[in-house]
């Protein structure tokens, strides 16, 4: 997305990864996405073109595999060279290197056709190995179509004429079922009957996707609503960590991102947002990657903003930063683009690490918060609920951090240890 958007030929448009376990369903949900309007990318059909007889990725196939992976026709023997690859790593690992770099230049052509024919059409690349290849931060989403191993077997062995071992074979030499969801931003159970991942890929459609392609689009981040509502999910640091590679992509001038705020502290409630923190050198990079993190599905929100000035930096200019928020409906975030070394960037990165390293502060933050919800839950917004909190984090937050900062010797290349 960088390049194009560097290029003048910025892509507005909504890329979905698609991937699951041989046999969870994954071809069903493509079909399903595609009856409802998207541009599905097969990489398994771009994989046997890029081996046809006459390309040189059948030639490079041949030279590395010996001609026993041939028909009489002079195509692949594809039963043969499967075989031989799915009990060896390294032959696997020899296969992919000839094959998934042609597949991705093959998607990337199909890409630019879709966006030509229709520059707002949802794409969808249905990629078998999407995890294993280390693809599901080149995404604006990653759909996982997931079910239990036992019934993948028996689908094998009742449908494509498997043996047990076999289909044991092929399951393990895929990525494990936890090291693949670790990848998603949404997982789909297709362990019941087939309209039930119809169903569900029709919901992720209508609820998710559509919205989410349509906000990019017009360049607007999903609408939120409701009062604040505090809760904990142990899989917010993934979520972050999945978003922040994402985003550390876009460009060179993206320096870092960081997951901050109160769902970067382990046990601390908080809203079901992520903050995210985007290091830039100045706020004329900021302004410059506008479209870039567009494209990425991060709309700048109008308007001027900055923090609240502390006592010890009262120049309200040097808190100035840049707020983005995601145009996923279905993932909150905001994303803070601040200057590094700015008194913003420094607190955001300090106050997270003082509550990680403090409990009592963190309970005491905790307590606050609840405090504040309880008086603003009612409303529709949560401004009144941020507001509320201000205070405390002016007159008792900022004298007590900067006071640890010092005794800690904390700085942002060398914060304390968990």
């Amino acid at each position: 997305m960088a390049a194009e958007a560097r290029t003048g030929s910025l892509a507005l448009m909504l890329r979905v990864g698609l991937t699951g376990g041989i046999a969870a369903g994954k071809s069903l949900a493509a079909s399903t996405l595609q009856e409802l309007g998207a541009v599905v990318i097969d990489a398994d059909r771009l994989a046997r073109a890029v081996v046809e007889p006459g390309t040189d990725g059948l030639e490079e196939v041949v030279a590395a595999f010996g001609n026993g992976v041939l028909l009489p026709d002079g195509s692949l023997d594809r039963p043969a060279l499967g075989d031989r690859i799915f009990a060896d790593r390294d032959l696997r690992a020899a296969l992919n290197a000839i094959i998934h770099p042609r597949v991705r230049r093959e998607a990337a052509k199909a890409e630019a056709a879709a966006r030509a024919a229709s520059p707002d059409a949802v794409v969808v690349h249905d990629i078998p190995l999407l995890v294993e290849t280390g693809q599901e931060d080149s995404f604006h989403l990653v759909v996982v179509i997931d079910a239990p191993t036992t019934l993948r077997v028996r689908r094998m062995v009742e449908r494509r004429g498997m043996t047990e071992q076999e289909a044991q074979d092929r399951i393990g030499a895929q990525a494990d079922p936890a090291t693949r969801n670790a990848g998603a931003d949404v997982v789909l159970d297709n362990a019941g009957q087939p309209g039930d991942l119809v169903a569900a890929v029709a919901d992720l459609w209508a609820a998710r996707l559509l919205p989410f392609a349509r906000n990019i689009g017009r360049r607007q981040a999903a609408e939120r609503r409701g009062g604040p509502v505090l809760g904990r999910n142990a899989d917010w640091p993934r979520q972050a960590d999945l978003l922040a590679r994402r985003l550390a992509k876009i460009d060179p001038r993206v320096l870092g991102v960081d997951h901050i705020g109160s769902t970067a502290v382990p046990g601390l409630p908080a809203k079901d947002v992520l903050d995210l923190q985007l290091t830039v050198s100045s706020l004329r990079d900021a302004d410059d990657l506008v479209d870039q993190l567009t494209a990425a599905g991060f709309p700048r929100l109008p308007g001027n903003w900055q923090d609240t000035p502390t006592t010890e930096t009262p120049d309200a200019e040097q808190w100035q930063k840049r707020l983005h928020c995601n145009a996923d409906p279905g993932r909150p975030v905001n994303l803070h683009v601040r200057a590094a070394g700015s008194p913003g960037w420094e607190f955001a990165l300090a106050f997270r690490d003082w509550l990680r390293a403090n409990p009592e502060i963190a309970a005491a933050y905790a307590a606050e918060k609840k405090r504040c919800a309880d008086l603003h839950q009612e409303e529709t917004t949560t401004a009144g609920y941020a507001a509320c909190k201000e205070d405390w984090f002016t007159s008792f937050a900022a004298p007590r951090l900067s006071t640890w900062r010092n005794d800690a010797g904390w700085s942002p290349q060398h914060p304390p240890a968990p």
